[in-house]
């Protein structure tokens, strides 16, 4: 079932959740053991992420710097597979634009069908921090609107060359949203025309990166309903666990976190993770009351936290 049959269809609030496939080297075990954590919430779906590949330098016997290039965390395909067949949860696979031909996305997709998966979420990802080489025959989409478009076409049958009587993947498309700006528009009000683009290209729903401000969500969700955008706009929390990640989520998300909660954790940096734990459900709680019906956790690692979370506010 695609994530906005979901909504629609849904008697009660919806919780959702976001992992990661494990760095390479390491076994899929801990990914399985996260989902069965999450079976008792009976989730509506599961995001997995994707990841490109990136570039590092390894010194040779000889002393020679040679060039390497590697995803860190490969296996989101299989992750997506396992989740979908295994535990029958709708599993939303993150597709990424940079770093991936157009050609290398069909076939993604393509695969993705083959296992049974219905639902993509179209991000343009980050710059990788190398130079692919690419035939001047391949493309690239540069923009989440653009790989929106791709995935539509895909919709009506309509693949990167003519196929005669070809049959439709009928994905559901979500997309990102960014209640505090991307960090690369000039201003809001151009984010949202870009956001609205991707949901003109095809988008079902929007996904919101995480905040730790309530407030900043429904700002822009107004903004974006102002804008003409309808869809459902999926608010993302996270639960913080240390008093580090007060550096490290605003430098790589480029987001805020409220002064009363970073000042409790400061104040108290050996209790980070239960002060961390208590505002989560203070914005679940704060979301629900005030008539959202949907709240997506990134999960990260941390599904004990999670769990105790939704549980008190399951019936």
């Amino acid at each position: 079932m695609k994530v906005i049959e979901h909504i629609q269809k849904a008697k009660e609030p919806l919780f959702s959740y976001e992992i990661i496939p494990p760095v390479r080297g390491s076994s899929v075990r801990s990914v399985i053991d996260m989902v069965e954590h999450l079976v008792p919430l009976n989730p509506p779906w599961i995001d997995v992420t994707s990841h490109a590949s990136t570039a590092y330098y390894h010194e040779t016997a000889d002393g020679k710097l040679e060039r390497r290039t590697i995803r860190k965390r490969p296996g989101s395909l299989g992750i997506c597979g396992i989740i979908q067949n295994r535990f029958k949860i709708d599993t939303v696979a993150h597709m990424l634009c940079l770093g991936f031909t157009k050609e290398e996305t069909e076939d993604a997709l393509i695969e993705l069908n083959y296992l049974g998966i219905e639902n993509i979420l179209a991000l343009r990802g980050d710059s990788p921090n190398f130079q692919k080489e690419k035939l001047k025959t391949k493309a690239s989409n540069q923009f989440a609107s653009e790989l929106v478009t791709q995935i539509s076409n895909l919709r009506k049958g309509v693949f990167l060359e003519d196929i005669s009587e070809s049959s439709s993947l009928d994905f559901g498309i979500g997309v990102s949203g960014y209640p505090e700006k991307h960090f690369e528009a000039p201003n809001m009000k151009t984010d949202i025309q870009y956001l609205k683009q991707k949901v003109d290209a095809g988008a079902d729903y929007i996904m919101t990166q995480m905040f730790f401000n309530n407030q900043k969500y429904y700002d822009f969700v107004k903004l974006c309903r102002d804008a003409g955008i309808n869809c459902p706009i999926i608010p993302g929390l996270k639960v913080l666990k240390s008093a580090s990640q007060l550096k490290t989520l605003p430098k790589n998300f480029y987001i805020d976190i409220p002064e009363e909660l970073s000042e409790e954790i400061l104040k108290n940096p050996n209790h980070a993770e239960e002060i961390g734990k208590k505002w989560a459900a203070f914005q679940t709680g704060d979301l629900l009351r005030s008539g959202v019906p949907y709240v997506h956790f990134y999960v990260m690692n941390d599904t004990k936290n999670i769990v105790d979370i939704v549980k008190g506010f399951q019936k």
